[in-house]
């Protein structure tokens, strides 16, 4: 069993870190519609580690999970192809192939 005193502590800690961290996250500079966009930061972090000659030849964090995020619907798709080819004979949307 947990004793209140090591309950207390870990409440306590919480409490502490988020006393620190909450002025550190009004400290950060905001765009001008006052949202954080988490990609644009992510981006700008991965860009400040690529040398300025060779930023143009990899591709944006962005545009890496976009095309992952492309390739997963065209995986689902494929699926659903798979799934109404078996069926679509079935329930009579697609005639049915005679020989």
């Amino acid at each position: 069993m947990i004793s209140t005193r090591r309950i207390v502590a870990v409440a306590a800690l919480a409490v502490g870190v988020t006393g620190l961290a909450a002025p550190l996250a009004s400290a950060a500079e905001a765009p001008a519609a006052g949202k954080l966009d988490p990609l644009s930061v992510l981006d700008s972090l991965a860009e400040a580690q690529v040398p300025a000659e060779h930023r143009g030849e990899l591709p944006s964090v962005t545009g890496q999970l976009n095309q992952l995020n492309n390739m997963k619907r065209l995986q689902q798709l494929n699926e659903l192809q798979q799934i109404t080819g078996l069926v679509a004979p079935v329930t009579g949307l697609v005639p049915a192939v005679q020989t």
